[in-house]
């Protein structure tokens, strides 16, 4: 585990949007763009591994996609290589992180100045949500999965821990890169799940318009 002091002031940044990771949740990526190949290969010769994900922003009048204010940054534990070259990686989430500054230099990938102050949280236990209504929240998880078509292992969501289950769904689930970043600075682990639920029944509600979908 990673500790306070291990925490390097400049980490590289990867920008892909509707991507989130959490604290103590796993993404895995599919790497073939040759600037994040570099990216990975540079992070792997680091102790600490790490990238930091994060959404892009538009900012007027800038070339390029800018960078939210807020990411989070993953430790690289798994990792494989294809035979045409691709990376098959999994980022273990560490900690979220405030940008900065962006660096300007040679390297084709992004890189960024970062305070890891107010996220002292992120490097703890697991958070559990005391006002977690499991069968309620189910029910309406249920409702949207209808909805959208889709299916689920509900033995398993139903056993799940509550961080496991709150994060899993905000990583997993369809929502644009606004939401996603809601669900990101969402300050404790029940706000994320009022936060998600928020999301999902204004889905239902198809965007707002209309009678909540039955």
């Amino acid at each position: 585990m990673i500790t306070p002091t291990e925490l390097p002031d400049t980490i590289p940044i990867f920008p892909l949007a509707g991507a989130l990771l959490l604290p103590r949740s796993r993404l895995p990526l599919h790497i073939f763009e040759p600037r994040y190949l570099q990216m990975i290969e540079d992070a792997l010769k680091t102790p600490g591994r790490l990238i930091g994900m994060i959404q892009p922003n538009v900012v007027p009048g800038r070339e390029g996609p800018g960078l939210q204010t807020i990411g989070c940054a993953g430790r690289i534990t798994q990792f494989s290589e294809t035979e045409d070259g691709r990376y098959m990686v999994t980022l273990g989430g560490v900690s979220r992180f405030r940008v900065l500054r962006e660096i300007e230099g040679f390297n084709p990938y992004r890189r960024c100045d970062v305070a890891w102050e107010g996220f002292e949280r992120d490097l703890g236990k697991d958070e559990a949500d005391d006002n977690f209504n499991r069968r309620k929240f189910l029910d309406t998880l249920g409702r949207y999965f209808d909805a959208q078509g889709l299916s689920a292992d509900w033995d398993t969501l139903k056993e799940a821990d509550d961080e496991l289950l709150i994060n899993s769904l905000s990583m997993m689930l369809d929502f644009d890169s606004e939401d996603k970043q809601a669900l990101l600075e969402a300050p404790s682990l029940s706000t994320r799940r009022e936060t998600l639920v928020t999301l999902i029944e204004y889905a239902m509600r198809g965007g707002g318009d209309g009678e909540m979908m039955q």
